[in-house]
């Protein structure tokens, strides 16, 4: 069956909601996606037939725990990762401050680690916490201003025999730039000991993810970028996880060795409702997309699949149309190569802000300012300036709307 756009929407409430018998166009998908039903089904089951906290012997007790592993194990799936290297969270940014504290306890004053000018600061700011507290030399890999790709030839000149960590995006969430992770890796492996850790919350709802072969130690993302609810979402290899001690109640089990850094009771409806986001995928792929075995683990990735190509030529027409437009300029790579359909831009004349409350009057949601991603903009010189505009699309945008988006940036 071919993409079925209708069949998609259908699946999301909220994109049938209007404001004054005005249509709502939902172009703010970078700082988080509406929710798929069979998420919202998850949560709402789990809460309507009885919740309770884990490790009971009575009913409700023992159906949460297999909501839970079943939660997992379809993360798992999601990332080709096994159940056990998966933690859930409040979020990425409590995560990744989490495992900034694990790993400080391996490291030393004057131990050094590699950060990227292009990251949103969650992956930015946990790390120097750490570098601050702990005495740790600080080294950048720089962006490129001219097409927002990081300079990956200065990478192996970085890292050295006290690196300790480097630290990614998969996806810029400002700039929309994919960047090789592989290649990333495969440096940081020959160059040094370090760990890569990798934030691949803006790839994730756009891109496969096969950890197995990614090249990374321990990645992180968020669900209600994919279609789920506020949850966060850690993988990280099992043997470094077993390794790490992590800061926790005492009577948190240390096994399996991802929910150590579940200390404290989880949103069980969170992670029903993941469950239900990853269901969503791997649905899109038995009914849209090439034929699997019937597991669920392919069916996400012709999901994947399916959605990267109606993303693609969605985002080639507003490409084009963006770079049509005199009054527009364009930061981030100038073609869809290596790039999310994320795209930013400031128009003459006009402030970010001035041009996002233009769209919204025009039911546009769309987001200006620099969306927590303070390196790049400081990078990019435009903090005195308000940033950026950026318009997200992801696999429930249409055509028509973003001939809508076109329309109401050429009107202003």
């Amino acid at each position: 069956m071919a993409y079925n756009i209708d069949a998609i929407r259908a699946e999301f409430p909220a994109l049938h909601r209007r404001d004054d018998d005005r249509p709502r166009v939902y172009f703010d998908a970078p700082g988080g996606t509406q929710v798929c039903k069979r998420a919202i089904a998850g949560m709402v089951a789990h809460l309507e037939s009885g919740t309770a906290n884990s490790g009971g012997a009575f009913a409700t007790s023992v159906a949460t725990d297999a909501l839970s592993a079943a939660a997992h194990d379809a993360v798992a799936d999601l990332l080709g990762a096994d159940a056990s290297e998966i933690a859930f969270g409040q979020n990425m940014t409590s995560l990744t401050f989490s495992i900034t504290r694990a790993l400080g306890r391996r490291f030393y004053a004057n131990d050094e680690i590699v950060l990227s000018r292009l990251d949103h600061d969650a992956n930015v700011a946990p790390w120097l916490l750490l570098a601050r507290d702990k005495g740790l030399t600080v080294r950048w890999i720089d962006l490129k201003p001219e097409d927002g790709r990081l300079d990956l030839d200065s990478l192996p000149n970085l890292l050295g025999p006290r690196t300790r960590i480097v630290a990614v995006g998969a996806a810029s969430n400002a700039l929309g730039t994919v960047n090789d992770v592989a290649r990333i890796a495969e440096i940081v492996k020959a160059r040094s000991k370090a760990l890569l850790f990798v934030d691949a919350v803006q790839s994730v709802p756009h891109l496969a993810t096969d950890v197995a072969t990614l090249g990374a130690d321990l990645l992180v993302c968020s669900p209600y970028k994919f279609f789920g609810p506020h949850q966060g979402v850690l993988w990280g290899r099992a043997a470094l996880l077993s390794e790490l001690e992590a800061y926790k109640v005492r009577p948190a089990a240390d096994t399996p060795a991802g929910h150590k850094f579940e200390t404290g009771t989880p949103s069980f409806e969170g992670q029903a409702g993941t469950a239900g986001a990853v269901e969503h995928l791997a649905w899109i792929g038995t009914t849209m997309g090439t034929p699997t075995n019937g597991e669920r683990r392919a069916a996400v990735r012709a999901g994947m699949a399916a959605i990267a190509d109606y993303e693609t030529t969605l985002s080639g027409a507003l490409l084009e149309g963006l770079l049509a437009n005199p009054k527009v300029r364009l930061y981030g790579p100038p073609t869809l190569d290596a790039r999310v359909p994320t795209f930013a831009f400031t128009l003459d004349g006009h402030a970010p802000d001035a041009v996002a409350a233009a769209l919204a009057a025009q039911g546009i949601c769309a987001w200006s300012g620099n969306f927590y991603a303070r390196e790049p903009i400081a990078r990019l010189g435009l903090e005195a300036t308000g940033g950026l505009v950026r318009v997200g699309l992801v696999h429930y945008n249409t055509a028509d709307e973003v001939a809508h988006l076109l329309g109401a940036l050429a009107g202003l």
